[in-house]
């Protein structure tokens, strides 16, 4: 069992594709009424679909194609890192440059543990929208009349969204200028959204953190501060929410583009969630029962 512990945050940081044992034992059912995530509910038919509540997004959520769907090792996941012509991102010459200084441990251009230089191997939080692209596993949502929160599994973040009719700020250099005010850069940047129609939440975020503190994904994709990220939540039906992203980014990227359109399904709200954290000290103590992967040739 301390060996399982010790994992769990080793997942995020050395082995984003794989479950580890940790993961395994938390998603099935043990004593004292712990719930499952029910990964295997019978797929969704006109004899069985049910109306989406009006406006809501509140549910506890994961990936309709299971528990590894949302994981995107490999890069966001309508573009994969994967060498190929169609999933080539149409760079800046200095998004391009860019790309080039990052070192992940994922995707075409991997390099080997001793050699990254990704920000969340020194347990550093992932920001917007880089939270979209990693580990998306189970997904929890709440919402009151002037907000949506989002609380990511991965690491216990929480991420509130504005939907109180408020404008979005407007960017400028090295942070945001709102109520007359210029405000800080945020992990999280600043989020506002607004329903398009009864089922479809439109989100725009600005304000993040500059590219030096976060990437777009685990394979250095790079993104910078000047990026205007736009999702879309549509309800589908009861339990079913296609979460879709498109990223616009000036600074390094010629031109915007989609990097994600992921269907969620609807989970049992009584499942009980592992903790998925990054920590310095489990860390260390992972290198010094099983050895340091930064050592591997």
């Amino acid at each position: 069992m301390m060996v399982n512990r010790l994992l769990v945050p080793m997942v995020g940081l050395f082995a984003a594709a794989l479950v580890s044992p940790a993961d395994s034992l938390a998603q099935n059912s043990s004593p004292g009424g712990w719930l499952s995530p029910d990964w295997n509910k019978p797929p969704i038919t006109n004899e069985n679909r049910k109306q989406a509540p009006r406006r809501s997004l509140v549910g506890t959520w994961g990936p309709a194609g299971g528990a590894g769907a949302g994981v995107q090792a490999g890069g966001v996941q309508l573009k994969p890192n994967n060498g190929k012509p169609e999933n080539q991102l149409p760079y800046t010459p200095y998004g391009l440059e860019l790309y080039r200084s990052h070192k992940g441990l994922e995707g075409f251009d991997a390099v080997l543990p001793s050699q990254d230089n990704d920000p969340r191997n020194l347990c550093e939080p992932l920001g917007v929208p880089r939270y979209n692209h990693y580990n998306i596993r189970l997904t929890q949502i709440f919402q009151d009349e002037y907000k949506v929160v989002i609380l990511y599994q991965y690491d216990n973040r929480w991420r509130v969204i504005w939907t109180d009719g408020r404008e979005l700020p407007k960017l400028q250099d090295g942070g945001v200028a709102m109520a007359g005010e210029q405000r800080e850069q945020r992990i999280f940047g600043y989020s506002v959204g607004k329903w398009i129609d009864d089922y479809t939440l439109e989100v725009q975020t600005v304000g993040t953190m500059p590219e030096d503190r976060v990437w777009l994904d685990s394979t250095g994709r790079p993104i910078s501060d000047q990026v205007r990220v736009t999702e879309t939540f549509r309800r589908l039906d009861y339990d079913t929410l296609e979460w879709s992203e498109t990223i616009d980014d000036p600074k390094v990227y010629t031109r915007p583009w989609e990097t994600m359109k992921l269907p969620m399904r609807l989970h049992d709200p009584r499942t009980d969630l592992m903790e998925y954290y990054c920590s310095p000290v489990e860390q260390e103590r992972y290198n010094k029962l099983l050895g340091n992967p930064a050592s591997v040739k």
